[in-house]
């Protein structure tokens, strides 16, 4: 499973923007249409119900829990919406017009390749009027917060699910909030990747030692949170990979 997140340049003149954060209604409602796509692809991937992995869509709501669903809301909340709005405020607050725009195109995509069985897509992106695309600190510290606040959640979950496993939490829960530190984790590495429209291009140019920093944080949250998942998923403990790596060295 992966996401792809497309974050523009914008030549175009902004809007006359008001001070402090800002939005409008036509932000709301896309980034609210793009949020409830995402959390149903995620919705299909969670509950076995695509096409390589499951049922292909068939007893979808048979397949549903309250607890899959806010696993789903909450992931693609972390994992899409604050990371949009974290571009977002960086770019206010230095003075910029900045709002969120949904990608029809890419939300159908994204709809498609999760009734598939893994996710792709490009929900939309946070569209920066008016900052100079030769300003690399502007942009790459604009796009260095999606990625850090990514990596926030993905520590928090991933702490969590220790925490709660030394209180002897269920094996169900705990491997749901190890799935949401990795999707956090996971998000924004893939974001990192220094290529097209993604962020890391655009930190990269800016800062080669904040993007190295940026990148190994995201990964390590990545990797650190599958093994806890797997652990638990096998042997009912997250901290059973950890003890078996650590008796290797």
């Amino acid at each position: 499973m992966t996401g792809g997140i497309r974050y523009y340049y914008s030549t175009v003149a902004p809007p006359t923007r008001r001070p402090g954060i800002t939005t409008s209604s036509k932000e709301i409602l896309q980034i609210g249409i793009a949020y409830l796509v995402l959390t149903f692809d995620l919705l299909l991937i969670f509950s076995n119900s695509t096409i390589l992995f499951g049922t292909g869509g068939i007893g979808l709501v048979a397949a549903l829990s309250p607890g899959i669903v806010a696993v789903a809301a909450t992931a693609a909340l972390t994992g899409f919406v604050v990371h949009e709005m974290a571009h977002k405020i960086v770019a206010q607050r230095r003075g910029y017009w900045a709002e969120f725009r949904m990608w029809p195109t890419g939300l159908l995509l994204s709809f498609v390749t999760a009734f598939v069985g893994f996710l792709w897509g490009a929900p939309g992106a946070t569209v920066v009027g008016g900052m100079p695309e030769s300003d690399r600190t502007a942009w790459g510290r604009t796009s260095v917060a999606g990625p850090l606040s990514n990596s926030a959640f993905g520590l928090i979950f991933f702490v969590a699910g220790l925490g709660l496993a030394l209180r002897g939490w269920g094996v169900a829960q705990l491997y749901w909030i190890f799935v949401l530190a990795w999707i956090n984790g996971w998000f924004g590495t893939f974001n990192l990747i220094p290529v097209g429209p993604l962020d890391g291009r655009k930190v990269l140019r800016w800062n080669r030692g904040v993007w190295v920093g940026a990148i190994l944080l995201t990964g390590s949250i990545a990797a650190v949170s599958i093994l806890a998942e797997l652990s638990v998923a096998f042997y009912g403990n997250p901290f059973h990979c950890f003890h078996a790596a650590a008796s290797c060295l």
